[in-house]
């Protein structure tokens, strides 16, 4: 079964323009779980322009109760790993992310990065933490991937959902394809996420073979907007075979 964690980044952002706490978002966070989504993502950056470091200890001491996972992401500078190592989240997905990057654009180059990211992950895993780093969809950075000890890969499906609707879909998906069974061949897990939507969730989902979670933010909540949250997240979840 693949799960469904909503990104609640853009709840944060719209909090954020206003001061205050409207909307809420470890309220938002509980609406999803409570309408079917099995776990939360975060994306904390540097300049907390959306989520902040806070909402991370107040959505771990309100999710680990009721057993849903809480999934982190973000660059590993040493303001992140502290807050991680705190919180200790289920699950946290690296990004080489920039400081001021607008939105994740690109995956970890393991091959020049192996030593870097093994370090990282070495830390994160003693704390009993499951690690996945970001991934572009490109078989050959599986096996430097997997040497670093991650757990999971996250296949960065930007590519892929650009070119859904094209007849370059075929093309671009082969290479998803490829990474995913050589992640799953290296015993690594697989997740998916960047602008994965309804329409075209469901393709990936039917054609990635074990895939464990997705995690979506911008689409679902635009696409909330115009549905509703009950709606929207069963959607999602019929996407999923669900």
């Amino acid at each position: 079964m693949t799960k469904l964690s909503v990104n609640v980044n853009k709840i944060a952002l719209l909090r954020n323009s206003r001061g205050g706490n409207v909307p809420n978002v470890l309220q938002f966070s509980l609406d999803c779980l409570k309408y079917g989504a099995d776990g939360i993502t975060i994306h904390p950056r540097p300049d907390q322009r959306h989520i902040r470091y806070s909402d991370a200890y107040e959505l771990k001491a309100a999710l680990t109760p009721l057993g849903v996972e809480l999934n982190i992401e973000g660059y590993p500078d040493e303001r992140f790993l502290q807050m991680v190592l705190e919180v200790r989240p289920a699950q946290a997905t690296l990004v080489p992310d920039k400081p001021g990057q607008l939105t994740s654009d690109h995956g970890w180059n393991c091959l020049q990065e192996e030593v870097f990211l093994k370090d990282l992950v070495s830390r994160l895993k003693s704390a009993g933490i499951r690690v996945s780093l970001f991934l572009d969809p490109d078989p050959a950075q599986v096996a430097a991937a997997a040497a670093t000890g991650c757990d999971r890969i996250e296949l960065y499906t930007q590519a892929y959902a650009e070119s859904y609707p094209t007849s370059e879909r075929d093309q671009v998906f082969a290479a998803y394809a490829a990474t995913a069974a050589a992640a799953a061949k290296a015993g690594l897990g697989i997740n998916a996420g960047h602008d994965l939507s309804q329409e075209n969730l469901a393709y990936l989902a039917q054609n990635i073979p074990g895939l464990e979670e997705v995690s979506i933010g911008h689409a679902l909540i635009a696409e909330m907007l115009y549905q509703g949250m009950e709606s929207n997240i069963r959607g999602y979840l019929k996407c999923l075979g669900r």
